[in-house]
């Protein structure tokens, strides 16, 4: 199996105000999705959202700003390490995730083994 690492990305300027009831159900599919990954052995670690604020330390320099993103339109939301047979197989996984019913993606990004 190759591990993989999924970056949820959404438009951080698209309006979106999901009702209480909205924002329920899509919590639901998201914790389905990730708890059926998990129950057949895909799913490793993460899952988890990212806050929305953060800080960037770039360069020789050292130089700190406020992040994480810079000039972006789509920012990662959060994470998830997967585990799959291949590439296509981490792709197949992907398609169920709820991000893309607020129009977001899926970056997947295999893990190097050093």
């Amino acid at each position: 199996m190759t591990k993989f690492m999924y970056l949820f990305r959404r438009d951080v300027k698209a309006q979106w105000t999901p009702s209480p009831e909205q924002m329920q159900q899509l919590t639901q599919k998201w914790m389905g999705w990730v708890n059926d990954l998990k129950k057949n052995g895909h799913a490793e670690k993460g899952g988890e959202r990212l806050e929305a604020s953060g800080k960037v330390v770039r360069g020789k320099a050292k130089n700190v700003s406020d992040g994480p993103f810079i000039e972006v339109k789509d920012a990662i939301q959060g994470y998830l390490m997967v585990e799959a047979v291949d590439m296509n197989q981490a792709v197949e996984l992907s398609k169920g995730c709820p991000v893309f019913e607020i129009d977001g993606s899926v970056e997947i990004r295999p893990i190097l083994s050093m």
